[in-house]
């Protein structure tokens, strides 16, 4: 209900700082998962959670709570919107909804910088990937895809060739 725009930071929170569920690291990993999954991620990480801890049921009673209350509110939201939706007004809070979610996004991002400093490939080189990405999709307009096959894959082998290095090969 909180995640307008984006729930990356709402979920961190709750997950990792409230209710202590997840390690910082095991929510880097889970979240990178869920990611990758078809769907919405919020979506696919509160199934793998449900799945893990309480089965087929756990993960379809996660799922109906992430979806339905906020489904019910969307509908009320929409008709209501529906009527002013060309007033300057709407559409100014429109705007400052989509800056207050992306400086959510990038406050959470900061908070798991920690959580990097155990990936294999380092803290220096995870950040200067971030760097890479948002420099080829941001500035040069790269399509996501292309950079995401690219230095994703790139980054991947990479890390599949440390972890098997640290673990005795087995990699």
């Amino acid at each position: 209900m909180q995640g307008f725009g984006g729930v990356l930071a709402v979920v961190q929170r709750d997950l990792v700082e409230r209710k202590r569920w997840m390690t910082r690291e095991q929510f880097v990993d889970d979240w990178a998962v869920a990611q990758i999954l078809p769907g919405a991620n919020v979506i696919n990480l509160s199934l793998m959670i449900g799945d893990r801890y309480f089965g087929w049921t756990g993960a379809a009673a996660a799922v109906a709570g992430m979806l339905l209350a906020p489904l019910m509110v969307l509908l009320l939201v929409v008709v209501l919107y529906s009527t002013v939706a060309q007033t300057e007004l709407a559409q100014g809070a429109l705007r400052g909804m989509g800056a207050v979610a992306a400086g959510l996004i990038i406050a959470t991002g900061m908070k798991l910088l920690g959580a990097l400093v155990k990936n294999p490939m380092g803290l220096w080189v995870c950040i200067a990937l971030a760097a890479l990405t948002f420099v080829s999709v941001g500035l040069l307009r790269w399509p996501l895809v292309w950079v995401l096959l690219g230095l994703g894959g790139v980054a991947c082998v990479w890390a599949y060739r440390l972890l098997g290095k640290t673990d005795g090969g087995t990699a």
